[in-house]
C-alpha cells in the first residue's frame, strides 16, 4: 500500500520530540519499566542465561478509538462460547481439519489424541479456557463501520481479527505493567488526565481467577496447578512467573509447580482412576504455556506426556479439543456463510462476531481451493496464507505467497495452509525503546488482544468473562510475531 493511501492517526503528543526530551524521557521510562518487572531474558552469550534487560516497548500509548475498544470487549464472551462449543462438536472439528491432518504431521499427532480420548470417553468433562481473541484496526473499507462522536477514526476503521489464540495466550501480566509505564511517560509529558484515556486492565486478576476457580472446582485442597514450560528458560520466563507467583501470593496453600513435556513424561504418574500425580503430588490443573510448536515435541517422550495429561481427571488449560478449536483452518470455516448459526443460537451473538471476520479462503483440493489459488496468485500482496501454527513468525506474505503456491497449487500439501484477506491497520508514529538502542521514530500499526477467560462442563457454564486486555505494536512495515521473536513491541491503548 502507498504511502498516500495509508490511513494515519495522531499520536498522543506531537512528535517528533526534542533530542533532551527523548532522551530523559526514554532513560526515566526504561528505569521504571524495569522497577516494575517490565523485564525479560537477553541470553544469547556465552552463559548469559540470567541476563536481564526491559522488555522491548513502546514510549506512547497507541490511539485506539474507544469504540472499537469496547466492540472487541463486548465480543469476547461470544468467542469464548462459540471456542467452547466448537471444539465439543467431533463431527464438525473432524471434517474441517480431515485434509490438513494427512499433510500436516503436527496438526495429525494432536489429531490422534484428540481421537484416542474421544475413543476412550473424556475422563474430565470440566474445560478451562483462557484465551486471546487479537484484532487489527482494519482501514480497507467503511462499510458498517463504527462511528462515535464524530471522530473520524472511528468512522473509517473496523476491528478485524487475526486470530483467536486458545493455548499459551501470553501477555497479562505485562499489559497491566506498560499502561502504569505509559502514564508515567505521559504524566512527565504533562498529558492531563492521562488516565481517563488508558482504560483500566485486571488481565491478571481475570486470568488467577480462572486457574483458582478450576483449582477449586476440581475438589482437593491438596491438589497442586502444573504449569507446563519449554525445556530450556525461554525469554518471556517472567512473564510466565508472574502468573506462577501471583497465584500462591493470593492464595497460601495453593502450589504451582513448573515442569517440561519430558519431565512429565518421564515423573508423572497416571492412576487407575486417572488421578495425575507429579512427585506424589495430586495435579488438579494443567496450564499449558509449551506444547503449542513443534518445537515442543522433539521426542515421542513429549507426545507421550501430552497423551498422559489428556487421559488424566486434572482440569486442562487448553484440552485437546480447545487447542484444535483454535486453529486457522477452524477458523476459516466458521467465516464461511451459515456456520456460525451452528454454535450460536443468538442472532445478535452472531452478528457481532461475524462483523469482526475479515475475509477467508480455502485451500482445499478442488474447485473451490483452485479458485482461491488464482485470485491469490493474481495479486498476492492482498492476502496473508498462515500454516496450523501458533507463535509467531510463521505467516507468509506477498511475492513469498506466490513462490509457495508455485510450489504446492497442485499438491495436497497447500492443504495444510488458509488464506486470509491482509488487513490494512492505521499507522501512528511512535517511539520504540529496545535493549542496546537508540529510540527508533517508526509508522507503527498496533494489534488489540483481549482476554477470555471461560469455564464450563458441557453445556453448564461455571464462568464466562472478559479478561482485560493486550496490546502490541509493530512496524507498519508488516510481518507477524510477538515481542518475543523481535518483531513487536509492548503497548497499551489511548483511547480516543
Amino acid at each position: 500500500m502507498l504511502q498516500s493511501e495509508l490511513f494515519w492517526m495522531e499520536p498522543v503528543v506531537p512528535l517528533p520530540l526534542d533530542l533532551s526530551t527523548l532522551d530523559s524521557l526514554t532513560q526515566s521510562a526504561k528505569d521504571y519499566a524495569v522497577l516494575n518487572g517490565l523485564t525479560y531474558l537477553t541470553g544469547g552469550q556465552n552463559d548469559t542465561s540470567d541476563l536481564v534487560s526491559f522488555a522491548p516497548f513502546a514510549l506512547l500509548p497507541s490511539p485506539v478509538p474507544r469504540a472499537l475498544f469496547v466492540q472487541a470487549r463486548a465480543v469476547q464472551k461470544d468467542f469464548n462460547l462459540l471456542v467452547h462449543r466448537v471444539s465439543h462438536d467431533r463431527a464438525f472439528l473432524s471434517r474441517c481439519l480431515s485434509s490438513v491432518v494427512k499433510v500436516d504431521n503436527f496438526t495429525a499427532s494432536l489429531f490422534h489424541i484428540y481421537e484416542q480420548v474421544q475413543e476412550e470417553g473424556v475422563t474430565q468433562p470440566i474445560c478451562l479456557g483462557l484465551h486471546r481473541s487479537d484484532y487489527l484496526l482494519d482501514t480497507t473499507t467503511n462499510n458498517d463501520a463504527v462511528g462515535t462522536n464524530g471522530v473520524t477514526a472511528c468512522r473509517q476503521l473496523q476491528l478485524k481479527q487475526t486470530e483467536i489464540n486458545t493455548i499459551a495466550a501470553a501477555g497479562a501480566g505485562f499489559g497491566e505493567k506498560i499502561a502504569r509505564v505509559h502514564k508515567h511517560v505521559l504524566n512527565l509529558l504533562g498529558v492531563a488526565d492521562a488516565y481517563k484515556h488508558i482504560p483500566e486492565n485486571r488481565a491478571m486478576d481475570s486470568q488467577l481467577d480462572g486457574f483458582v476457580a478450576a483449582w477449586e472446582q476440581y475438589g482437593s485442597q491438596k491438589a497442586i496447578i502444573v504449569f507446563v514450560v519449554e525445556e530450556e528458560r525461554c525469554r518471556n520466563v517472567f512473564g510466565q512467573r508472574l502468573s506462577e507467583f501471583t497465584v500462591m501470593e493470593r492464595h497460601p496453600g495453593l502450589v504451582v509447580k513448573r515442569y517440561s513435556l519430558r519431565q512429565i513424561a518421564e515423573d508423572a504418574e497416571l492412576k487407575s482412576d486417572k488421578t495425575l500425580f507429579m512427585h506424589g503430588s495430586e495435579v488438579a490443573v494443567v496450564y499449558f504455556r509449551a506444547g503449542y510448536s513443534p518445537a515442543h515435541y522433539p521426542t515421542e517422550k513429549e507426545w507421550s506426556a501430552r497423551l498422559k495429561i489428556e487421559r488424566s481427571r486434572a482440569i486442562k488449560c487448553p484440552c485437546i479439543s480447545y487447542h484444535l478449536a483454535g486453529t486457522k483452518k477452524v477458523q476459516q470455516e466458521l467465516a464461511q456463510p451459515g456456520v456460525l448459526e451452528r454454535f450460536l443460537e443468538d442472532p445478535k451473538a452472531v452478528s457481532r462476531v461475524r462483523a469482526t471476520f475479515a475475509g477467508q479462503h480455502t485451500l482445499e483440493m478442488g474447485l473451490e481451493g483452485d479458485q482461491t489459488v488464482q485470485m491469490v496468485m493474481r495479486s498476492p500482496e492482498d492476502y496473508v496464507m498462515k500454516p496450523q501454527r501458533e507463535g509467531g513468525g510463521n505467516n507468509i506474505y506477498g511475492e513469498d505467497i506466490r513462490t509457495v503456491l508455485n510450489e504446492l497449487k497442485d499438491f495436497e500439501e497447500r492443504t495444510a495452509y488458509i488464506v486470509m484477506d491482509l488487513i490494512c491497520p492505521a499507522v501512528v508514529q511512535n517511539y520504540f525503546i529496545r535493549p542496546g538502542d537508540w529510540p527508533q521514530l517508526q509508522d507503527s500499526s498496533c494489534e488489540l488482544g483481549i482476554y477470555g477467560v471461560f469455564m464450563a462442563e458441557g453445556d453448564q457454564v461455571f464462568h464466562n468473562k472478559q479478561g482485560g486486555h493486550y496490546l502490541r505494536t509493530n512496524g507498519s512495515s508488516g510481518g507477524d510475531g510477538g515481542v518475543y521473536v523481535g518483531n513487536a513491541v509492548l503497548d497499551s491503548p489511548y483511547l480516543v
